[in-house]
């Protein structure tokens, strides 16, 4: 066997121990395309596709080309990508030389030495879909043992993105909500500090931030920070 490939079922089985808490959501892509192109039969190069509020975008791929070829269908916005992304389901294009669909595309792909693909649709969530682009450079590269090697990947491959995404999703949020607290804290500050020297009210004092935040082209919170850190230095 070649020391480059991995087993389909040594693949499925490192999908499985992903540990969301230790590895990026971009890391978690570049790991699927990987072992899909290792792992499932006559691929050349592999993409992923994700497609959120109607905008499609190469995640992760193994080479140039691949992204390529899917950045082509973005444009045009036709091709087997999308319409898996769309449809959920497995877009087989067995020869260039012979398909009808997607004409302008086909044609790139043929012109960049391409002679199949098979995309195959990941739903990753209500509002996240996705698509596994698994590119070969001969014709009929993908036959049905590779097919059903490769939806079983895809099968396990989108959990691990369904996982991924709501992990990233939720530390992202709790990421903001952390800023936004601290944000809150230190505007407040600030709004004792100007009801100190002013003897105005927190509506008044928080008026004064906000004209000092226009005047000077700074946010608020930064506006704020300047002033505590000020106050703490004059201690």
């Amino acid at each position: 066997m070649d020391p480059s490939r991995v087993r389909p079922a040594d693949a499925l089985a490192e999908l499985g121990r992903i540990r969301l808490a230790e590895v990026e959501l971009d890391k978690v892509l570049h790991r699927v395309a990987e072992l899909a192109n290792q792992s499932i039969p006559g691929c050349a190069y592999v993409s992923v596709t994700l497609t959120h509020a109607g905008t499609a975008r190469t995640a992760a791929a193994t080479a140039e080309l691949a992204r390529e070829l899917d950045e082509w269908q973005y444009r045009y916005d036709q091709g087997p990508c999308l319409d898996a992304s769309a449809s959920a389901e497995s877009l087989l294009v067995p020869d260039m030389a012979g398909e009808q669909r997607w004409a302008g595309w086909v044609a790139r792909a043929r012109a960049a030495g391409v002679g199949s693909s098979l995309s195959i649709g990941l739903p990753i969530q209500e509002a996240v879909t996705g698509a596994l682009n698994l590119y070969g450079v001969a014709a009929h590269a993908f036959d049905a043992e590779a097919i059903a090697v490769a939806e079983d990947f895809a099968a396990y491959a989108a959990v691990a993105l369904a996982n991924a995404h709501l992990y990233d999703s939720t530390a992202t949020l709790a990421r903001q909500m952390r800023d936004a607290m601290r944000s809150r804290a230190v505007i407040e500050q600030a709004k004792g500090i100007i009801m100190g020297q002013r003897r105005c009210s927190p509506d008044e004092a928080f008026a004064v931030l906000a004209k000092l935040s226009q005047d000077s082209n700074r946010k608020v919170r930064d506006v704020a920070e300047a002033m505590v850190a000020a106050v703490d230095t004059d201690r």
